[in-house]
């Protein structure tokens, strides 16, 4: 007996785009919900979506209010945004108010597809985290608190490797800036003290800290790690 295929909840208002993302993700064995208004979404929330799109511009409820509203409703369901191109404020706010990730229009097919594997892997991993997390040739050992970088042991500062340990929790999602400020040192809101610690992890675990393979930057936003394998 086959598994069930995995409802994905559509909300954006152009005909078009719905389109697409009905026709590539059904192709994938997705089963697609659509809604054309943030009404209509709220009302396809009853059928138990496992995961969510959402375009930022709606006709009848702002984005950020439906994202804020939807999360109210459901803690768990990942969420990825659709948002115009530049707009790093309004995908600031959206990855604050709960949701997972973002892609920007327009987008690529299978950058979207390896969004939303990861965003369903990552969901995964709440329900039941696996004490090693894997991605390339580093491995974190969460319970025995070891990072090796193949077979070699990297040894990292308490704040480095709690660093780290936030960046795998949340593998493969983008954290925004005051995301890892408020995890790592409460009062803090100066971003500077975060790029200093991000650039001394790099130094330890990246073959080319100039050219990040692991800790990746979203330029105006935050720090993604590379999805576990």
């Amino acid at each position: 007996m086959s598994a069930a295929p995995i409802k994905v909840l559509v909300i954006d208002d152009e005909p078009p785009i719905r389109k697409l993302l009905r026709m590539g993700l059904s192709t994938q064995g997705y089963e697609i919900l659509e809604a054309s208004n943030g009404k209509t979404a709220l009302e396809k929330l009853a059928e138990e979506p496992a995961l969510i799109i959402l375009d930022l511009g709606l006709p009848d409820i702002q984005g950020h209010e439906l994202l804020r509203t939807i999360r109210a409703r459901n803690e768990a369901v990942p969420i990825v945004v659709l948002s115009s191109r530049g707009d790093e404020a309004g995908k600031v706010q959206a990855l604050d108010l709960g949701a997972d990730d973002y892609l920007t229009k327009p987008f690529g097919m299978d950058e979207l597809l390896a969004r939303l594997r990861a965003a369903l892997r990552h969901q995964l991993q709440v329900q039941g985290e696996r004490p090693i997390f894997r991605t390339g040739e580093l491995s974190v050992d969460l319970v025995r608190r070891i990072v090796k970088l193949g077979e070699r042991d990297v040894k990292l500062s308490p704040k480095e490797y709690d660093l780290l340990r936030v960046l795998v929790q949340h593998a493969g999602k983008v954290l925004t800036h005051r995301f890892l400020l408020k995890e790592l040192w409460d009062e803090l809101t100066d971003a500077q003290y975060l790029r200093v610690y991000v650039r001394q992890l790099r130094q330890k675990i990246e073959a080319d800290p100039e050219r990040p393979q692991y800790v990746l930057t979203e330029t105006g936003i935050g720090y993604r790690l590379k999805a576990g394998d």
